[in-house]
Parts: structure tokens; sequence; C-alpha cells
């Protein structure tokens, strides 16, 4: 990952920051983390042999509430990463008003590497290393790139046979754990309301609009298939192996049915295959980013024709780009607002932990819509009063409601 990563952030912090106002101290206090912890992680791997990995954990900051972010497994995962991305998640759970601080956790590990019980101990091992500073009411995790419900599950039983039973230490986990209905689905059903929201501001309708997505995992395929649902035509969509584009729209259900998890869509006979860098030059009227950070760059910034981004990933376009892009005249609708989604779940599934209630899938995703709405129309007011881009408008609700609980708190 590129060593700028966090510096990127901090370039849309220091703007808001400046537009806000705000004291130097509070600026402090907001831009470094609080605490950041570089672990090994040992496990005995299936020959006999050990093998040890790198395992980070950064907590940015928690004037809100305990701090709240995804853990990943990915071989260039590092520190500088994690400390960017727990930056976001300080900001994306203020955004939400949600009652979280930021922080992100990662290993820097090829989960296909490795067997399914060398994965289970690498996360086992991680566990117990961090386990001093997560819990219920301190630090609560959840599904990140290369983790999910399967990995969390492994988090919360070694977490507990220290602690006790404690669900709350993780979200995304497997219904059967305490997990909730529509978690799953929620960051991908956040994109697409978020994305007809700001359509709509736009003066059009998400029916008939045609999309390329780029990214497959669980974000991306839950995109593809919402927004094909609720009328939307989707052009392209794309993975690591490449993708597939049909300019008359793809068939979702059939490439669903073909795309099946541990497949790749170059194998899926499914429109003409494309490249990913053919993908985000495709001619069509919203392109979503859904894969890894930093896919739009100085290098393909300009070769964007759609007029509207969505950031579905994290940070997938660098400070130079999203000058480029804005330049031109495309909107961008930043990350911590478009794949919020996924945290205001936890937020649901950490309260049912917590309470011991049950939440319905109607009611989780009636409440999601209902906080994503309010995030984003508190963004779109800021945008239109102070004649700020969105992503600067989103910093500035977001930093304001985390600079002010550290003023109530005596903390500056």
């Amino acid at each position: 990952m590129a060593s700028t990563f966090s510096a990127s952030v901090n370039q849309y912090v220091d703007r808001a920051a400046d537009l806000l106002g705000l004291e130097q101290d509070i600026r402090g206090l907001l831009a470094d983390p609080y605490r950041q912890i570089d672990v090994q992680v040992p496990i005995h791997a299936d020959d006999g042999s050990v093998h040890t990995f790198r395992g980070y954990r950064v907590q940015h900051n928690g004037a809100r509430g305990p701090f709240k972010g995804g853990l990943r497994f990915h071989p260039e995962t590092d520190l500088d990463e994690v400390r960017a991305l727990a930056s976001l998640m300080t900001w994306k759970s203020a955004l939400l008003d949600l009652p979280f601080g930021g922080a992100k956790g990662g290993v820097t590990i090829d989960p296909s590497s490795l067997s399914s019980r060398e994965l289970e101990a690498a996360t086992r091992s991680f566990t117990h290393a961090i386990s001093g500073i997560i819990g219920p009411n301190a630090d609560i995790l959840a599904p990140d790139v290369n983790t999910d419900a399967r990995v969390m599950g492994w988090v919360m039983d070694a977490y507990s046979s220290q602690a006790g039973w404690s669900p709350a230490v993780v979200t995304g986990k497997p219904l059967e754990l305490g997990g909730v209905p529509g978690r799953v689905e929620a960051t991908g059903r956040g994109v697409v309301s978020i994305t007809a929201s700001t359509l709509a501001a736009l003066g059009q309708a998400l029916t008939g609009r045609r999309l390329a997505v780029q990214g497959f995992g669980n974000v991306g395929r839950h995109v593809a298939q919402l927004a094909a649902e609720q009328g939307a035509v989707i052009v392209a969509v794309s993975d690591v192996s490449g993708g597939r584009c049909a300019p008359e729209g793809i068939d979702i259900p059939a490439l669903l049915a073909e795309a099946v998890p541990g497949v790749l869509l170059h194998e899926v006979p499914v429109g003409d295959a494309i490249t990913n860098d053919e993908l985000l030059g495709l001619e069509c009227d919203v392109l979503i980013p859904a894969a890894l950070e930093n896919a739009i760059d100085g290098t393909n910034a300009s070769a964007v024709r759609a007029p509207l981004v969505v950031e579905a990933a994290n940070h997938p376009i660098t400070p130079e780009a999203d000058v480029t892009l804005r330049d031109a005249g495309v909107t961008i609708v930043p990350d911590i607002l478009a794949n919020a989604g996924g945290v205001t779940g936890s937020y649901f599934e950490w309260t049912a932990n917590l309470t011991a209630f049950r939440w319905s899938e109607e009611r989780f995703n009636q409440e999601l819509l209902s906080f994503l709405g309010r995030a984003f129309e508190s963004v779109w007011v800021r945008h239109l009063e102070h004649q700020v881009d969105l992503r600067t408008a989103a910093y500035m609700v977001g930093m304001a409601r985390v600079a002010e609980a550290v003023r109530l708190r005596g903390l500056a």
C-alpha cells in the first residue's frame, strides 16, 4: 500500500479543519491516533513449522464512544494503511451520529495461501495478542477485506475464552452467534441508498441509470444485485481477474448464479470480457469503485467518463485524482458517507448483543435507511451552505461532532 495513505486522509482532515476554524489543540487530538500496536502473530502451520505474521490495531479517537472498526487480512497491509483506515472510521461513525470512535485492524497475511485451520489459528493468535485493548465497551471488531462472519466467530470465541461470553466484541457474526439479519447486505444496501439519494438531489432517478461496479466482493455483489432490483442497469462489474461488460445491461441474477464465491469473473460466460482499467473508463452514469483503496489515481483519473462516482470502497480515489475528477465536473460521494451502511448495521448488531434483543430484518433495513437518509441530508445541506464538495462537507459534519465531544469531555 502507498506509504502516504494516512497523509492522504489527513489532507481531507486539514481542509475540513480549516473551514471549521478548529483550534490547534483540538486539531492535534484529532490528527493523531490515540493508540497503535504492532504485534507478532505466530501459528503452527500444517507441516509443523512455525509461521509468524505481523498484526496491527489502531484506535484513532474515542471521544464519542468505544472504538469501532474492521479487521482485514491482506499481504500488503501495514501500519500506515491501518492508521488511515482508523481515521476514516472516526469521521464515518460521527457523520452517521453513532456512539463510536474509530479503529481498524489488519494482519499482513494472504488468506488464500493458508488452510482453514491455519487461518483460524492466525485469527485466534491475533485476537489473543490484542485482547487487552478490545471488548464490548472498549473496541469492537467487524469484517473487512478478506474477513467474514466465520472469522468474526473465531474472534468472538477467542476473546470469550478469556473474558466470558462476549458476543458484542465483534459485529458481522453468524446469526447463530448473535449476528442480525441484514448485516451482510448492509454496506451494499447503503451504497445503493446513498446513490439514489444523490441522484435524486441532482434531479435524476436510479431507475434506468447505467452503473459500472469495480469490485465484486461482498459489497460489490450486493450493490449490483440491489441496484438492479431497483431498476438500475448494471453495464459492467469486475474483480481481481478482470470483469464482464454488457452495454445493454448484465443479467445480474444469471451472473450471480455463475459467479458464486470462489469463482472469478473471468471464468463466467456472462457478457463480454473487460479489464479493470477499461471498466473505469466506460461511458456510464455512475461509477462505483468497490474494491481496494487508491484504485483511481493520477494515472487513470482522466479516463473516468462517469459524471457521478460513489466510493463504495475505503479511499478508492487518491487526493490527486480527487482534484482531477472535480476539476472535470465529476460529483464524488465520499466513502465515509457512501459505505457507512456497514458500521450503521454493526451498531444495530452491537446494541442487540448488549440488550439480548433480536432485530427483525425488516426493522433493520428500515432503521438503516433512516440513519443513512439523515446523514445524506446533513452532508447535502453543508455542501450547499458552504459551497464545498461532498467530501469536504462530510468531513466537516463528522469532525465538528468529534471536536465538540472532545471539548465537552474536557480533553482540550
